[in-house]
């Protein structure tokens, strides 16, 4: 039976990836900081499916904790044939306001853990042949709205290169773009989206399943709904400065 490690399991997009790759057949080893919220995925799944669920309590702010789950990645005994780097948050002030170890954190969660868990994976499979990572980015890394913006082009482009990298090893690379997706991604942030009109969100599932479809296929980039499709393309033809304007940038900081 196939296995999965899905980070920021406990909710949200991570743990829709968990209930989906279940009912794939898939076990899992999910990722979170905080065990009771982990143990109650563990029983839920378990429950629903015949699967079974191992926990890892971590937090990817932590080197030492990133490194234990590196080391899950990296064990040949236990292989893991799926990663999703999923974990991560945004903060609701601009990057000047916001305390510079606030935005620390958040580039150690969304960058430095995708790079240190891709790297364990990325090599685990590149020797077994085979194996899919797919990076949970966002349609905000065509924009210009701050350090989640710049996280997520990061992760974005990250993904692209490392698709590259390994073509034709049999390990393919998926960089997922959401845009608005009801979680309570902007609840934990503390960011208001109540003005956010119905039709640019996207639901949960179709998220995760286009995404999960899209590694299946070995696409290197997914854009779930037709409304961030066209606005992707249009986003990457458009001039710049347009980019960078203080409107477009404000409207669509912190997508997940």
């Amino acid at each position: 039976m196939p296995t999965a490690l899905i980070t920021g399991a406990s909710s949200g997009i991570g743990r829709e990836f968990a209930d989906q790759l279940a009912a794939q057949g898939h076990d899992l080893v999910i990722v979170a900081r905080r065990e009771p919220e982990l143990l109650q995925v563990k029983s839920e799944i378990e429950t629903a499916n015949q699967v079974s669920v191992e926990i890892l309590v971590a937090d990817l702010n932590d080197r030492a904790q990133l490194q234990t789950v590196a080391d899950r990645l990296a064990d040949q005994s236990r292989p893991i044939d799926v990663l999703v780097n999923n974990a991560g948050f945004g903060l609701a002030k601009p990057f000047l306001d916001n305390p510079v170890e606030d935005e620390e954190r958040l580039l150690n969660v969304l960058v430095r853990a995708t790079l240190v868990l891709s790297h364990a994976a990325g090599n685990a499979m590149r020797g077994r042949k085979t194996g899919r990572i797919i990076n949970v980015s966002s349609v905000a890394g065509w924009m210009a709205s701050g350090t989640y913006a710049a996280a997520k082009s990061w992760v974005t482009v990250f993904s692209e290169s490392l698709a590259g990298q390994l073509s034709g090893t049999g390990v393919t690379v998926t960089a997922v773009c959401p845009g608005f997706v009801h979680t309570d991604f902007h609840s934990s942030g503390d960011i208001d989206r109540s003005s956010t009109p119905d039709f640019m969100w996207v639901p949960l599932k179709d998220v995760v399943s286009e995404g999960l479809a899209a590694a299946d296929k070995g696409k290197t980039i997914s854009v779930p709904g037709a409304q961030y499709k066209v606005l992707t393309t249009l986003l990457r033809a458009a001039p710049r400065p347009l980019i960078r304007s203080r409107r477009i940038a404000s409207t669509h900081r912190n997508q997940e």
